[in-house]
């Protein structure tokens, strides 16, 4: 038996626009844009939809309906659910479906997409409660495999999830982690006695992600045959393959005319055309073996840019004086009861915001370009900044 874990993350921040200083203490309109196309939330979820989303969900449900033994893991924020519900809740609904069917998983993380985990604890478990309780309201099951924002990991990180009765979660498989070992086996967390660590096979995840559509690649074009043979060379070195990438890789990062959503259609049918070839949801995965060993990570790891670590959203001062500033004021936030305050808050703690702070400009500066809705870092920070501002001028209010 081989089994391939696919897991997919769907994410959309809630962006903030160009909030300017005219507009502190007359203006607490923060998200809402007509006139920017790169902030206009609205536009940019209809066209990740449109590009994305239907598409890849429908290309999903097709391969479930044709395979029982096709089966996929999705990680979904809050911030998506909340963008999904008022302008495309049929996505919710075909992920539904696919979750009723037995098909598809849904695992758990924080709400807000945040690094509450690395500032206030509280808050962390503030946020995954809020995720887990909108899960179970939504879809009608309780997650039991974690994920951290970014796949951001470390041991400490584990131990909680144990505590919490998870049982697994998902970190990168870092070849300064692993060293000579697979991540194509299970493991259990240092320090830890039942969960089960899940690690990222990123090569052969990052061969979809980002090198699908690289004609400098040497390997391209990837052909099915070709990523097959890939994949079974590497079970060679154990039977369970974890592709973990975005769901936006299709559609979005690899375009349409690429052929991202043939290849993956076709490669579905040509990996369960094999005998005892099967997919598998993050918590199947967890009970396929016993951990071949103990994986220690005391220093964080994520799966983001070149050093897999919390560089991409806490290397420079614009970003450390973001978060502190935005963290500090969650106890009076939080002592107003006012549920807006609250909100508009908590969507400032989406990691998507440092991210378009990060002036890190090499290897790894055009996806950060990329993915930024700001001309630079430092406007970025200019319009967080006003809205700190604009925070601290509505919490004057309820001063006694």
């Amino acid at each position: 038996m081989r089994a391939i874990c696919l897991y997919l993350h769907i994410h959309q921040p809630v962006r903030y626009r160009e909030y300017s200083i005219f507009d502190v203490s007359n203006n607490s309109n923060y998200f809402d844009c007509n006139y920017d196309e790169r902030q206009n939330n609205q536009r940019i979820f209809d066209k990740v939809t449109k590009k994305s989303y239907r598409p890849m969900l429908e290309l999903l449900e097709k391969k479930m309906n044709e395979y029982e033994n096709f089966k996929v893991s999705f990680s979904i924020t809050g911030t998506w659910l909340i963008q999904a519900e008022k302008w495309a809740p049929d996505l919710i609904e075909t992920i539904k479906r696919m979750v009723d069917r037995g098909q598809a998983e849904i695992v758990d993380e924080t709400y807000y997409h945040s690094l509450a985990f690395f500032f206030n604890r509280d808050e962390f478990e503030d946020q995954v409660r809020l995720h887990t309780e909108t899960i179970e309201r939504l879809f009608g099951v309780r997650p039991q495999v974690f994920r951290n924002t970014e796949l951001s990991y470390n041991d400490e990180l584990a131990k909680w999830a144990e505590e919490k009765g998870y049982k697994g979660i998902l970190a990168e498989g870092w070849d300064a982690v692993l060293g000579w070992r697979s991540p194509n086996f299970v493991y259990r967390p240092a320090g830890c006695n039942n969960i089960k660590l899940l690690l990222k096979n990123y090569r052969l995840s990052d061969d979809i992600a980002f090198r699908f559509s690289n004609h400098n690649w040497n390997e391209w074009p990837l052909t099915v045959k070709k990523y097959q043979n890939w994949i079974n060379n590497d079970c060679l070195r154990g039977i369970l393959i974890n592709l973990f990438m975005d769901f936006e890789t299709f559609g979005e990062h690899q375009w349409a005319d690429t052929g991202i959503f043939n290849f993956m259609d076709e490669f579905i049918t040509s990996w369960l055309s094999e005998y005892d070839n099967k997919f598998v949801t993050a918590s199947e995965a967890c009970n396929l073996m016993e951990p071949a060993d103990e994986i220690s990570m005391p220093k964080t790891i994520t799966w983001a840019d070149t050093e897999r670590d919390l560089s991409a959203w806490l290397s420079n001062s614009l970003q450390d004086s973001a978060s502190e500033s935005i963290y500090s004021l969650r106890d009076k936030i939080l002592e107003t009861e006012d549920e807006r305050l609250i909100s508009d808050w908590r969507l400032l703690t989406t990691s998507d915001h440092p991210y378009s702070m990060c002036t890190k400009y090499w290897n790894d500066g055009d996806v950060h370009a990329y993915f930024s809705a700001y001309a630079s870092p430092y406007e970025s920070f200019m319009y967080f900044m006003n809205i700190i501002h604009d925070l601290e001028y509505r919490l004057s209010k309820y001063k006694k």
